[in-house]
């Protein structure tokens, strides 16, 4: 096992992480809406946060279980306190498990790829937060099992994305539920529509996936994270190299092979070596794995503080159990903090039921300290989907929880002197108009340069589409640059803190900077 790998920052400071404050907002919400439902909705209750009226302020999409899917629409004026309203505008669907914006038929608007138990629903967005079943038009095969996973990513040569569906347990199998895990679906185009999708077997009981450029090669490729509850022995986790057929790789591959009761994918660059370092949860660590070389990774050490395996509050000492796990800079000092849902299958009594969320805030030396009791999100309810976004749009990233048999919760963040920051939308025009699968490269004072991959997925059925949000400490100015999905490097540009803008593909490597909002 290596050694933890110290990143350098650009924030002079005390070892310690900075504290983080939430205000629970969950009021402002205006119904109490709770993830509900039996056996099938045990896993699931995921979030899709995305602008879905173009006002530049993020709405929430809410997986209901065998309620109805919401969708509430932010009103939000300055920073005094979070107004959402739930709109018309949306089909009504049940069986829900979760979703992800994505622009599916180029137009420059977002989408929704609807995951249910049954079968799922391409959601054409309209630009005003209504909402239209584009299924069918789009040749989309939905399906009928029961689906837990989701990534998307612009394969070269194609107007639309490629969809890779994750399924659970085959629900028909008269021998289940155990070794009766369900096969995944590639949903490759045929023109501007979908044709037959390819069946990616065998299939280990998939709650997460994600296609990740993980070798920095130029394609990339679809990690599946599989629940090793149901597939019982046999099983793995997995990766499939997009070739035509894909090929899953395994031990003649260098694969290291490995099983886990894995939920959910986060992907990050903690080392600083320009690649998508990752977090695993499962119904025990909560796994960190480091790139390591040009494509292997390696488990952190323990020492690194991400592990969370077990309640840092209370007394029970049975394992945690993780479901969406997600990267944000939460005091915008430089470095990337985690947050981990945490929540009981149901009553499950191997593992903890009074099971508190994660905040892990980073310190200096690159490892995690636990400080959700102090910021306030230290709830125990049955978390799953989560979410970080700048809610009102102050530079401080915000969160949102959706609970099974609870309400979700809302938390506007109220930390006091944060760092600059700056949110960074890259856009083109044409094909793959939000740059899925491109990379942002962002330049500190000192030289060191931080990483961020576009990507559609991970999570556990949540994802968000947004701008990306980068804490810069002391920072004032910053350099930014973006490798786009083919490749092309555009060249450096000076950018301002406390900004929000969009990057725009010019001829020649330029790149146009367009300020959509001071602060």
């Amino acid at each position: 096992m290596r050694s933890l790998c110290v990143v350098t920052v650009f924030l002079a400071g005390p070892l310690a992480a900075q504290d983080v404050r939430f205000a629970d907002e969950s009021a402002a919400l205006p119904v109490e809406h709770v993830y509900s439902g039996g056996w099938e909705h045990f896993v699931g209750g995921g979030v899709a946060v995305f602008d879905c009226n173009l006002d530049q302020r993020p709405d929430i999409f809410v997986a209901g279980g065998e309620g109805t899917a919401r969708l509430f629409v932010n009103r939000t004026e300055g920073q005094q306190g979070f107004d959402f309203a739930e709109t018309g505008g949306l089909p009504a669907l049940t069986g829900v498990t979760g979703a992800y914006p994505v622009d599916i038929n180029d137009d420059g608007l977002l989408d929704l790829a609807v995951l249910r138990v049954g079968p799922n629903v391409l959601l054409q967005g309209r630009g005003d937060c209504r909402f239209e079943d584009a299924t069918r038009a789009a040749g989309f095969d939905a399906g009928d099992r029961w689906s837990t996973a989701f990534s998307a990513t612009w394969e070269a040569g194609q107007r639309i994305p490629t969809l890779a569906i994750g399924n659970y347990v085959d629900r028909s199998d008269p021998d289940g539920p155990f070794e009766a895990c369900d096969v995944n679906e590639l949903h490759r185009p045929d023109g501007r529509a979908y044709g037959t999708p390819t069946l990616l077997e065998p299939g280990h009981c998939a709650l997460s996936m994600l296609f990740s450029d993980w070798t920095r090669s130029g394609r990339a490729d679809l990690r599946v994270s599989n629940d090793r509850h149901y597939y019982v022995r046999g099983g793995e986790e997995q990766m499939w190299r997009m070739e035509r057929p894909p090929v899953l790789l395994g031990p003649d591959d260098g694969w290291k092979r490995f099983s886990i009761w894995g939920m959910g994918i986060a992907s990050r660059d903690l080392n600083g070596d320009g690649r998508p370092d990752l977090v695993l949860t499962s119904m025990a660590d909560q796994l960190t794995l480091l790139t390591e070389g040009e494509t292997g990774y390696v488990p952190a050490p323990y020492s690194i503080g991400t592990f969370a395996q077990r309640p840092h509050i209370g007394d029970d000492g049975r394992p945690s159990t993780g479901w969406t796990a997600t990267f944000g800079d939460l005091n915008n000092d430089g470095r990337d903090d985690l947050f981990i849902a945490k929540g009981n299958v149901d009553q499950m009594p191997s593992n903890a039921i009074n099971d508190p969320n994660n905040l892990l805030l980073q310190r200096a030396d690159g490892t995690f300290e636990e400080r959700s009791v102090e910021a306030g999100v230290a709830t125990t309810e049955r978390s799953r989907g989560a979410a970080l976004a700048d809610l009102d749009l102050d530079g401080r990233l915000d969160l949102v929880v959706v609970n099974r048999r609870a309400p979700m919760e809302l938390y506007r963040n109220v930390t006091e002197a944060t760092g600059n920051w700056i949110a960074v939308q890259p856009r083109q025009v044409g094909v793959n108009d939000f740059a899925v699968g491109g990379w942002i490269e962002l330049r500190r004072p000192d030289g060191s340069v931080v990483a961020r991959e576009i990507t559609v997925g991970g999570g556990h059925v949540s994802g968000v589409a947004l701008a990306e949000h980068f804490g810069l400490g002391a920072a004032e100015t910053v350099e930014l640059r973006m490798i786009w999905p083919q490749g092309e490097a555009s060249e450096w540009v000076s950018v301002g803190a406390n900004h929000a803008v969009e990057i725009w593909r010019q001829e020649e490597h330029g790149l146009d900077v367009r300020i959509i909002r001071r602060n």
